[in-house]
């Protein structure tokens, strides 16, 4: 989807050899090779919700590419996936610099439906956020 729309340079941990890697492992190739990663395992990544940076593999970095997580039910099917990635594109076409920032894609509940937010992150109270 991600090529389709203009970001050619994307990729998935199974084209680039990575698949089956634990998140402290991918962690570093993210890192040493600039990539955004998108993941529906965001607490894994940016810890947890309410308390962003306290744990997760992002939590000691001071440099990133950006942080995509796609937040839905558990047993989220790839249809939804789909959904909410269509949802990032559409803001990545706003603005598609992540440095440093967390954009969340969430449906919790179909009758709210889909929230986006971006952050800062490391978290920053000066950092900018999008509804």
């Amino acid at each position: 989807m991600a090529r389709q729309r203009g970001h050619h340079e994307a990729s998935h941990v199974i084209w680039i050899g990575k698949s089956g890697w634990k998140d402290w492992n991918l962690k570093q190739v993210l890192l040493d090779e600039d990539w955004v990663l998108v993941t529906k395992n965001s607490e894994d990544f940016r810890g947890p919700r309410e308390a962003p940076g306290t744990k997760g593999q992002f939590a000691d970095v001071p440099l990133h590419a950006g942080l995509i997580c796609l937040n839905g039910p558990v047993g989220m099917d790839l249809a939804l996936q789909r959904e909410l990635f269509a949802e990032v594109l559409d803001e990545l076409d706003a603005d598609s610099d992540l440095t440093n920032q967390i954009l969340e894609v969430t449906l919790e509940d179909s009758e709210i439906g889909i929230q986006i937010v971006r952050y800062g992150f490391p978290y920053s109270t000066d950092a900018p956020v999008s509804p």
